[in-house]
């Protein structure tokens, strides 16, 4: 039919995935419809049930993270929050924090409103055309203030993976720790945490975890203290007005959202079935192919690291790519990114900082069909079709 728009194609995976698995939805619907009251607070049958939700969230992440104690995660309302939880507790006395201009702005921000309180010191280490970062900075940005160095696992612009267990051993052996911004890597590739060394690790549900909005995760290893950003009730020692001592208590001050814990536990129960290597490896398939067609488009740079997370950056000759996004979905449908991907340091390093770049990111439930649209798309733009 004349004027009827090209069906939806969502390539913003790396922002939230969608579609979510139906029974991410289904565990969704049943917490909010069905359980409806708040985990932790009350002894009747439902209340017993939305805390049992959390327990299972908490659960399904421990076995995420290799099988860590439950009692070492906590479920704070997202990846930011967890990681400004991280940060501003770990330099809340001072000193010299490292982050990387790969990083995203959850890990920037709250180290440079802690560098501009006159907290801390921050140096932030350069990383190269890909996003990249050399371990070889690290070492070399260290001083003998340095706290803490905070790292992006995977970059949200390009996909690439940094060197996170070289990094750790390098903050390791001069009595530092290691903070990951995980949001982009677990759910996408398997998590071993004797390998990473990481000390501490933040990651949102509602990314590559297949969950929604409303819930995050903070994994601290055991013997690392970390101190509440946000005090209130958890419906445990209420007779007290100190905050509780068990880390999960004290790390969830407020109420819980619990459809959020239910979309999370059945997310990661999906990539338990399906294989996490297996999904990460035809997400990644799928980025690989449309980098390699576009590469060969006249007119198109393409900016994606080979073997990383499943995310193309390009951007088009002639082309703000904010005008590309809206031209490819009015064209194929397809739904992309444009700009800084609230990352705008890397952008300085890859050449793209006066308009950024246009992102596709591939998600498990994108197929051949999405690439060949994009790809279609871009061809029309450039006349390369």
């Amino acid at each position: 039919m004349p004027g009827t728009p090209p069906p939806r194609r969502y390539l913003d995976n790396a922002a939230t995935t969608w579609p979510k698995p139906p029974q991410v939805l289904d565990a969704w619907l049943h917490a909010a419809r069905d359980v409806g009251a708040t985990a932790g607070r009350a002894a009747y049958g439902e209340a017993v049930e939305a805390d049992a939700i959390r327990g299972r969230a908490r659960a399904a992440v421990a076995r995420l993270l290799g099988g860590v104690d439950p009692a070492r995660v906590a479920l704070p309302g997202g990846c930011t929050l967890a990681l400004n939880m991280a940060l501003h507790s770990l330099l809340g006395r001072g000193g010299h924090a490292i982050a990387t201009a790969a990083d995203h702005n959850a890990t920037l921000r709250p180290l440079h409103w802690l560098a501009r309180q006159g907290v801390i010191e921050l140096s932030i280490v350069p990383c190269d055309g890909q996003g990249r970062v050399a371990v070889e900075e690290i070492a070399a940005a260290w001083r003998n203030d340095t706290r803490l160095i905070a790292v992006s696992q995977v970059s949200n612009v390009t996909g690439v993976v940094q060197p996170v267990a070289e990094i750790a051993a390098v903050a390791h052996a001069r009595g530092g720790l290691v903070v990951v911004d995980a949001a982009q890597a677990l759910g996408q590739v398997e998590c071993h945490l004797a390998e990473l060394g990481a000390d501490v690790i933040a990651a949102a549900g509602h990314k590559w975890l297949l969950g929604t909005g409303g819930a995050g995760l903070l994994w601290v290893r055991p013997g690392l203290d970390i101190e509440p950003l946000v005090q209130g009730g958890t419906g445990s020692a209420s007779d007290s007005l100190d905050m509780p001592e068990p880390l999960t208590d004290r790390l969830e001050a407020g109420t819980p959202d619990v459809p959020a814990l239910a979309a999370l536990a059945a997310g990661i129960g999906w990539l338990e079935e399906q294989g996490i290597t297996a999904v990460g490896t035809r997400c990644r398939g799928l980025a690989a192919a449309c980098a390699a067609r576009l590469a060969a488009i006249g007119g198109v740079r393409v900016i994606a690291a080979p073997k990383g997370g499943p995310i193309v950056s390009f951007t088009v000759e002639g082309y703000d790519p904010a005008d590309v996004a809206v031209l490819v979905e009015q064209i194929a449908g397809v739904q992309v990114r444009s700009g800084h991907h609230c990352a705008a340091r890397i952008h300085e390093h890859l050449g793209t900082a006066a308009g950024g770049t246009v992102r596709a990111s591939f998600g498990p439930l994108n197929t051949d069909d999405d690439v060949n649209a994009l790809v279609g798309a871009i061809e029309t733009i450039t006349g390369g079709g």
